[in-house]
């Protein structure tokens, strides 16, 4: 999650509390999200199993509306409800690698102190911290409160921290504005103009009306193709029947050329990271980044949604919004596609390409006297993928290349004008897709990476992080640029109309192994992998 978005969650954390005398969970829930809450946390120290369904709908309205929904101390609860995070209300003692393991890597956690000298030693990973205005201390030191106090916390903590700060808008704006990251406040603070006026303190926006989830899957459809152009300006017209009946009719392909591919909430993309339009051109990108591999250019793509119960409607035209963009971008026509319920958002992608005549690159044309060379920098997305997942804000073009990669056609171009015979997209890292040609044209790849060849801000990153950028770029997946195997003198012809390729390695007569010199411990992304 991005500092500034996760910044904006802390700012009016509402708690919902269940039991004898709490008003109604519903309501609770209903009155902090109109106000403007911007995380929910539920908290319930003896949790009757009972409650498992209004819970989940607390859960499913806060997913609805894109609000955080933590659960007070129970991990098991918090993973039931596959809610966003757990909050730490016992001690300063947690396994918090245990609960990340248990709830994910991505999982928000925050911790109360209720001790002032507990903050010198906070356990690791922790996202926040909460304290109370005034902080009790050892006996023989005098309680911390005031605006002294607050900053004292944000000193020690070097993490956003939260005010327990009850019911009083005042004293919330006033610990905002002493840096506090936000306010805390109890379920009981269920009618709705108390919580407005606690959340029109924090900065927050009311919300007139709540997102519902979809529920009409015809009229879903209706408007989802409502989106997107029907069709683009080809010789000829792509869809002679378009979407609307059992299937569409293409105009004659030569060379039809065809990929598929998926995407999955919280496996490949995640709403902290990115918003709904930059997944759905995402998702449209990455799907055709096999078409410019092969030579193919993109004539039409069909998508498969499986949506859970609590994805709302905008949402969905959202991402549509996003594939209309990257189908005008590369001048594709959506084909249709199906709607099913699941319980995880997905999106599978079906795309039909026109090939070149004779000319069809495969990962077995690589020759041990060729070179072997990629079109543009490398490690970024990967990059960026870790500046948020670290939450740091100062990289936003790494970012960038994760949310937004391109499919890179007109590289594909100049490969295919020249010839090239050995071409793939590198989706998976270059070390793991190297991998792929080594084996299918038996040969030995020797590395020949220059810190040279890399990107300023992927140095600048790594440097920040201390993290290895040959690393980064031998096991960084999602680049999506075409990784290519041709001989040398080919080579500086293409360069002259490609200057971002640049040289990865040297392909060598098959040696027993697929690579030399790959550093210890460096492998690319698969699924399932251990």
């Amino acid at each position: 999650m991005a500092t500034n978005r996760f910044h904006d969650c802390l700012k009016f954390i509402h708690d919902l509390e269940s039991g004898p005398g709490a008003p109604a969970l519903n309501r609770q829930t209903e009155a902090a999200l109109k106000a403007g809450a911007t995380m929910l946390r539920y908290k319930n120290i003896q949790f009757p199993w009972r409650l498992l369904p209004e819970v989940m709908a607390v859960r499913q309205a806060c997913r609805c509306n894109r609000v955080p929904f933590l659960v007070h101390d129970d991990i098991l609860l918090a993973k039931a409800l596959a809610a966003d995070g757990v909050h730490l209300d016992t001690s300063t003692e947690a396994d918090t690698a245990a609960i990340r393991d248990i709830l994910g890597p991505t999982a928000l956690v925050g911790l109360s102190i209720y001790q002032a000298q507990a903050i010198e030693n906070l356990p690791p990973a922790v996202d926040y911290v909460q304290v109370a205005p005034a902080m009790p201390c050892l006996p023989d030191h005098e309680p911390l409160s005031g605006p002294g106090a607050l900053e004292w916390f944000m000193k020690m903590a070097r993490l956003p921290v939260v005010v327990s700060a009850g019911s009083d808008p005042i004293s919330a704006r006033e610990w905002l504005f002493r840096g506090a990251a936000g306010i805390a406040v109890t379920g009981s603070v269920a009618v709705l103009p108390a919580a407005q006026e606690l959340a029109e303190a924090c900065g927050c926006f009311t919300r007139t009306t709540l997102t519902i989830p979809w529920q009409d899957e015809f009229g879903l459809i209706r408007k989802l193709l409502q989106t997107v152009a029907p069709d683009f300006s080809r010789p000829g017209k792509v869809l002679r029947i378009p979407p609307g009946d059992d299937a569409c009719l293409l105009t004659a392909l030569a060379n039809p050329v065809i990929t598929t591919d998926s995407q999955r909430e919280g496996v490949h993309f995640r709403f902290e990271w990115q918003s709904p339009l930059e997944i759905g051109e995402k998702a449209v990108a990455v799907t055709l980044s096999d078409l410019a591999a092969s030579y193919a250019d993109p004539v039409c793509l069909f998508i498969n949604l499986t949506l859970p119960q609590h994805v709302a409607e905008t949402t969905l035209t959202e991402i549509y919004s996003g594939i209309n963009r990257a189908l005008s971008r590369y001048g594709c026509a959506l084909g249709g596609g199906n709607i099913s319920s699941g319980d995880v958002l997905g999106l599978d992608l079906f795309a039909v390409g026109d090939g070149r005549e004779g000319l069809f690159p495969l990962r077995s044309a690589a020759q041990p006297d060729h070179g072997l060379y990629c079109s543009g920098p490398l490690g970024l997305a990967r990059a960026g993928l870790t500046a948020l997942m670290k939450k740091d804000p100062d990289f936003p073009r790494l970012e960038a290349c994760f949310k937004l990669p391109r499919a890179r056609f007109d590289a594909a171009r100049i490969l295919a004008d020249k010839g090239v015979g050995c071409v793939m997209d590198i989706s998976d890292g270059l070390c793991g897709d190297a991998g792929h040609i080594a084996d299918a044209s038996r040969i030995t790849i020797e590395w020949m990476l220059s810190e040279a060849n890399m990107a300023p801000e992927l140095l600048a990153f790594c440097a920040k992080h201390h993290c290895d950028p040959m690393e980064m770029v031998l096991a960084g997946g999602e680049d999506y640029e075409l990784l290519f195997a041709c001989p040398p003198d080919l080579f500086e012809a293409i360069q002259q109309e490609l200057p971002g390729a640049h040289q990865v390695g040297r392909c060598r007569p098959f040696q027993g192994r697929r690579f030399l010199d790959l550093p210890q411990g460096v492998r690319s992304f698969q699924h399932g992998g251990a």
